[in-house]
């Protein structure tokens, strides 16, 4: 079962995560990171890496944030393999504790 960001990492976009893992299976967009779920090799190396605990096993997504689900799915398809850790947002830490961001997703 493969990985899934959700909405905590909206603007957030810590990279902390993608310095562990194996297979570069996560994909940069322009405020947030999704996971490609045909390169996750569910090793769980990501989990405890999350500053903002944005990053679930599929199964254990919470019910509100589902459609992430989907959505990791789809934006790794188009967003370009995201390979080397990188710096947070300047306002990172602002937006980590700000809940109800779907809407600011941007493809």
């Amino acid at each position: 079962m493969p990985y899934v960001i959700t909405e905590s990492c909206i603007k957030c976009k810590y990279t902390d995560c993608v310095d562990v893992c194996p297979v570069d299976c996560f994909r940069e967009g322009p405020n947030m990171l999704v996971i490609d779920p045909d390169e996750c090799i569910d090793c769980t190396l990501c989990v405890s890496e999350c500053p903002v605990e944005a990053i679930f096993a599929e199964d254990d997504v919470p019910p509100a944030q589902r459609p992430f689900i989907e959505l990791n799915r789809e934006l790794a398809k188009s967003w370009p393999t995201l390979a080397e850790r990188k710096d947070a947002p300047a306002d990172a830490d602002q937006w980590s504790k700000v809940k109800d961001k779907k809407h600011l997703i941007e493809r």
